[in-house]
């Protein structure tokens, strides 16, 4: 019986220190799973930042097309597209405060945009230049307003916008030009 009772207890002490390993076993391999997620949290925060500054927009590579004095001329009165210019500039400056939450604004100044082309401008491409822009537009909204965007996903939609005005730009320059060129038919 004595000889019973001594290995009863060698193995509750041999159970005891291993259970006690066993805890601090998994006390360590815990502690490193923290550090590891903290490290990745920080990551990953670095990554999704959605903050520009205006060197990493002046950056992106695209062809900006600015708009000829006959052009400027055209459009002098053209509200909405002053208004445009003006979420141009605030965008190559990194601000992007007007997509946020800013469905209404965005939607008045689309629809506005269309209904109030100046004549001499007035053609189906122009249209259709300011159709492209309004899907650019939309969709740097949405992705501006996502959490989960990553900075370059932002920076590619911010591109493409940029990239829509300049195109509607040169379209508006290219018509009045086409206007203003005096090509007289053979008869």
């Amino acid at each position: 019986m004595a000889y019973l009772y001594r290995r009863f207890k060698a193995l509750s002490d041999m159970n005891i220190k291993l259970l006690g390993l066993t805890c601090i076993f998994t006390i360590i391999v815990s502690c490193k799973k923290i550090e590891e997620q903290v490290v990745t949290d920080t990551i990953v925060t670095e990554s999704t930042s959605k903050e520009f500054s205006e060197g990493e927009l002046s950056k992106l590579d695209y062809l900006d097309f600015g708009l000829d004095e006959k052009t400027e001329r055209a459009i002098e009165n053209w509200q909405e597209y002053g208004q445009l210019q003006d979420v141009v500039t605030r965008v190559k400056k990194g601000d992007l405060s007007f997509f946020f939450n800013n469905e209404e604004a965005i939607k008045t100044l689309l629809t506005d945009l269309k209904r109030n082309i100046p004549a001499p401008v007035n053609t189906p491409s122009t249209l259709a230049r300011i159709q492209v822009l309004e899907t650019k537009i939309y969709k740097l909204e949405s992705l501006s307003n996502l959490s989960t965007t990553t900075k370059d996903a932002l920076k590619s939609s911010i591109k493409e916008f940029l990239v829509g005005v300049s195109n509607l730009n040169f379209q508006m320059n290219k018509k009045l030009e086409k206007e203003y060129q005096n090509i007289k038919k053979p008869e």
